[in-house]
């Protein structure tokens, strides 16, 4: 019954991604460091609303799923699928030379953009950041590319080298949610201490969520 209640809830087609946009905003969001947790591993299993994940750190992680959870998965998509007027999340780091270098790229849908809106501290990797914003010009490179993104009347100016994962979002169901799957998570921690969360994102088709 709990499963057959999922597989209605869980996402199809633009639709369904555009009712995810508030679930996404908490994924690419700031959020205070007590209350969001953002979990990056695989799924060891899912019994009922508990979802067990074995974590990059090692650890064995339990979350639950609140009721009416959804799932995203990531699709492979490339630099040059990048356009002006495209919203965009981006995780990079400072270069030593100047200026910021892509760590990984989110193609959001159309029925997306606005998503998080923004440019926060991020923990993809130590010092790194993710930014969420709309392209004004990308100009290709032999070594890869260089992006202009405009958030909040802010222009920022990324680096996109080669070999840089770029993916966009896709439908995902219960059924994608399996043991070995790649997931990323952004769980709420309770005062309790556990974790729970109403939106994740999973790999799909040997794509692994870079974010």
């Amino acid at each position: 019954m709990f499963i057959s209640q999922i597989r209605k809830l869980a996402v199809c087609g633009l639709t369904g991604l555009a009712m995810t946009a508030g679930g996404l905003a908490t994924v690419y969001a700031a959020g205070p460091a007590d209350q969001m947790v953002r979990v990056r591993g695989a799924v060891t299993s899912l019994a009922g609303d508990q979802l067990q994940v074995m974590s990059r750190e090692g650890k064995n992680v339990t979350i639950t799923l609140k009721e009416g959870w959804r799932a995203s998965a990531v699709q492979k998509a490339s630099i040059s699928d990048i356009k002006q007027g495209d919203f965009v999340g981006i995780a990079s780091l400072p270069k030593s030379d100047g200026g910021d270098g892509a760590l990984e790229v989110l193609i959001f849908p159309p029925a997306l953009k606005g998503t998080g809106e923004g440019s926060y501290g991020w923990d993809l990797k130590p010092n790194s950041t993710m930014t969420n914003a709309t392209v004004g010009d990308a100009v290709k490179s032999v070594d890869g590319s260089v992006v202009t993104v405009n958030y909040h009347g802010k222009d920022k100016k990324i680096s996109i080298p080669k070999g840089t994962p770029v993916v966009t979002l896709a439908p995902a169901t219960v059924d994608d949610v399996k043991p070995g799957a790649a997931v990323f998570i952004p769980a709420e921690k309770g005062i309790d201490g556990m974790l729970s969360t109403a939106q994740l994102i999973v790999g799909k088709n040997g794509v692994v969520p870079p974010m």
